[in-house]
This record gives C-alpha cells, sequence and structure tokens, in this order.
C-alpha cells in the first residue's frame, strides 16, 4: 500500500514497484485486467474488495501484467479505457449491490500510463464496521486477507472480527465520556470560563486503532487551518498531546479553542453561544447561531485533517455540556420543555455521525444532531430545514 494519498500516485510510483520487484502482500494485489460481466469475475472481484476491508486494508492495482507463481510484477501495460468515469460507476455498482454491510471510503483512481492506456487504482480502508460479506446471487462468504492473498474466513476470524467491530464503539464512547466529562468539570487546556458550552470531536477511525502520530507542524505553521469557533482573534501553543488554537477575553480565560491530538483526533469547545451574558442573564440557546457556526466551521476542520492524510472514516460527535435549565429561543420566542424547567439535564450528547468523504456536506452532517436537540424540545425536527431535508437560507 502507497504511503500516500490516492491522487497523488503517479506512473513513476507503479513503474517503481515493477522495478524493484515489490511482491503481492497483505496490503496490495496487482491484475491485469478488469473484471468482465460473468457471475465468477463478480464474485471474484468482491471478493478480493471485502478481503482488503476485512483485513487491513489497501491498494488494488489494474493494468500490471504479473508473474502469478511469485507475485512479482512485471509490465505496466495499463487499461484501454474510453471512459474511465462510467468504468468506476460500474465497479462502485457492483460493490454496493454485492457486499454487505457496505464498506466506507473505497477510492478510485485513474493513472495514465501511456499515450492511450491507464491504470486504474482502487484504494480499500480498513473497515470499521467489518466483516463484510460477498452477497452477490446468495455467495454468502466473509473473506480475509494475509501474505499469499485472500481466502475464506472461518469461524473463530468472524467472532474475532465482529468483536473488534464492538471495541471500536465502546473505544468511541469512552473516550467521548471521558473528555465530556473533564469538560464539564473544567478540565481543559487551558483555563476556561465556567459556561455551559458547544463541543465537537473529529475522531478518525485510524486514531483508535493505532499508536500512529501525526506532524502536526503541516497545521502548526498555519494555524489559520484551524480557527477556533465564534472567535475575534486568536493565538495558539503546542502542549504535551498535541497542538492548540485559542481565544481569550478581557479577564485572560478562554472561551473557545481547537485541540488537535497528535493522533489526529480533534476537540473543538466554545463557551459564547451559551454564555448568559450574551442573553441578558438568561440561560437561552439560540438554534440557529450555532448551527450556522457549525456548518461553516466543519469544512475547514476536515480540510485541516485531510492535509495530515488522515484516512477516513471520521466520526463527528457533536455535544452541548452544562446546559441543564437551559430554554430554546427562536426569533421573539422562548421554548421550555415542560413546566418552564428547561432541560434536566447537564449534558447532551447527540448521536455520533460518520464522514465518509472529506467532501461531505456540512449541514447533512449536522441534521440529525441538530434534529436531536430541537427534539428535547418538542419539535419533530430542527426548523432550519425545509420538508425535504434542505437548509433554509
Amino acid at each position: 500500500m502507497f504511503a500516500k494519498n490516492v491522487n497523488e500516485i503517479t506512473k513513476d510510483d507503479l513503474q517503481a514497484l515493477i522495478d524493484n520487484s515489490v511482491t503481492e502482500k497483505k496490503t496490495l494485489e496487482y491484475k491485469q485486467s478488469l473484471p468482465g460481466n460473468l457471475d465468477a469475475d463478480r464474485k471474484e472481484f468482491l471478493a478480493d474488495i471485502s478481503s482488503f476491508s476485512n483485513a487491513s486494508g489497501g491498494d488494488l492495482i489494474y493494468g500490471i501484467t504479473e508473474d502469478r507463481d511469485k507475485g512479482i510484477p512485471k509490465k505496466l501495460e495499463g487499461l484501454t479505457i474510453g471512459n474511465a468515469d462510467q468504468v468506476v460507476t460500474r465497479l462502485e455498482n457492483m460493490i454496493r449491490d454485492g457486499i454487505k454491510p457496505r464498506i466506507s471510503g473505497i477510492a478510485f483512481q485513474s493513472i495514465k500510463v501511456l499515450e492511450s492506456k491507464v491504470a486504474l487504482l482502487i484504494r480499500i480502508p480498513r473497515s470499521w464496521n467489518s466483516p463484510h460479506r460477498v452477497t452477490y446471487k446468495g455467495h454468502g462468504k466473509f473473506y480475509v486477507r494475509n501474505n499469499v492473498g485472500k481466502y475464506p474466513m472461518d469461524v473463530d476470524e468472524l467472532k474475532n472480527a465482529f468483536n473488534l467491530t464492538n471495541k471500536r464503539t465502546e473505544k468511541i464512547k469512552n473516550f467521548r465520556k471521558c473528555r465530556i466529562s473533564k469538560i464539564f468539570s473544567n478540565e481543559t487546556p487551558l483555563p476556561f470560563n465556567d459556561v455551559a458550552k458547544v463541543v465537537l470531536h473529529l475522531i478518525p477511525l485510524i486514531s483508535l486503532n493505532s499508536n500512529k502520530r501525526y506532524d502536526l507542524k503541516k497545521i502548526s505553521f498555519s494555524p489559520s487551518k484551524l480557527p477556533p469557533l465564534n472567535h475575534s482573534g486568536f493565538t495558539h501553543k503546542y502542549d504535551f498531546e498535541g497542538f492548540l488554537t485559542y481565544s481569550n477575553d478581557e479577564m485572560d480565560k478562554t472561551y473557545s479553542y481547537v485541540k488537535l491530538y497528535n493522533n489526529g483526533i480533534l476537540e473543538v469547545v466554545e463557551g459564547k453561544y451559551l454564555n448568559p451574558k450574551q442573553n441578558d442573564g438568561k440561560l437561552l440557546i439560540r438554534g440557529s447561531a450555532y448551527e450556522n457556526a457549525l456548518i461553516k466551521s466543519l469544512p475547514t476542520y476536515l480540510s485541516a485533517l485531510k492535509e495530515l492524510g488522515i484516512e477516513l472514516p471520521i466520526f463527528v460527535l457533536l455535544s452541548l455540556v452544562g446546559i441543564r435549565g437551559y430554554l430554546m429561543f427562536v426569533g421573539e420566542k422562548i421554548f421550555d420543555v415542560q413546566g418552564n424547567t428547561g432541560i434536566n439535564r447537564d449534558n447532551l450528547l447527540f448521536p455520533e455521525v460518520i464522514v465518509e468523504n472529506y467532501a461531505a456536506a456540512p449541514e447533512k452532517v449536522f441534521k440529525t444532531c441538530f434534529d436531536a436537540l430541537w427534539n428535547a424540545f418538542g419539535f419533530p425536527e430542527s426548523p432550519n430545514y425545509d420538508n425535504i431535508g434542505k437548509r433554509k437560507k
């Protein structure tokens, strides 16, 4: 598997595999031609894709001939493809219809190798919700990979795969629980105003499954790539766990910060939107203001993670912390919960959302979270979307 983003891989990178006799392995496989439309071809293709995802992920490269006995690439022949987009669509449809559950984050890259030929690289990520089964025409098998290729999973391997998925879910929940507890207690990286807070976590799956540390200099050299929410100017610094940008008030207390952990996790905390001083001393949630701020900021934060080379998927977790007794303010109206008591819990932790594409529309990413808050005040959904789920202007 190349240590590069898919869109950075060139003909020279492919040729280097041949020149250096890089053998097939758990994360790399060569194919001379694309899968055809016969059932056997489709099943073989789906088995290849699912086996990568059920193992460590990897690159599947079409357009390279190989020594089948040794798994060594021989020649970069390329493929004659009339319309690469149509080919990719066909393969995407095969994957979508023939593998369950759906695999997220598969990327395709067409690479020109000759005047009229291309190679097609498919990067399959390690799955966050494995194991995946080939379901095409009732095939019903689970595949995984080792250094000599793919094979059907046995019962013990299936049990381990299901257990691993459950452990990942628990890791996310435990991380969130720990951080929300500390933020609620004002155990933050910087002295923070003792107010209710909007908290956003972006947790890449890969950050939970490895000890990898990212080179944060790519961001710290340009801290404007990581602006705090609702800031009127900010500064930055490193700490033991990563890099921070933050804004202080006139009392030198922080009211907004972004912390990028060394492992790629991002924590965003903001304390002005819910501060009673901004609302004549009242405990109010201004539904539209914080929604708009989050929608505007999410692409910036995702762009920073993309620049670090962090693999998808990324879990997005939104929380409101310290909001017991808060009421909803919309226009000139205040909406309580029941009996004018406001929210009857300290923290609201909204359902996690999974980002599988760095170009994901932020208003769609957050809609489930926003709806959940409005549900707490008796609304069926956020009134800031129309009846087909499109954000109102």
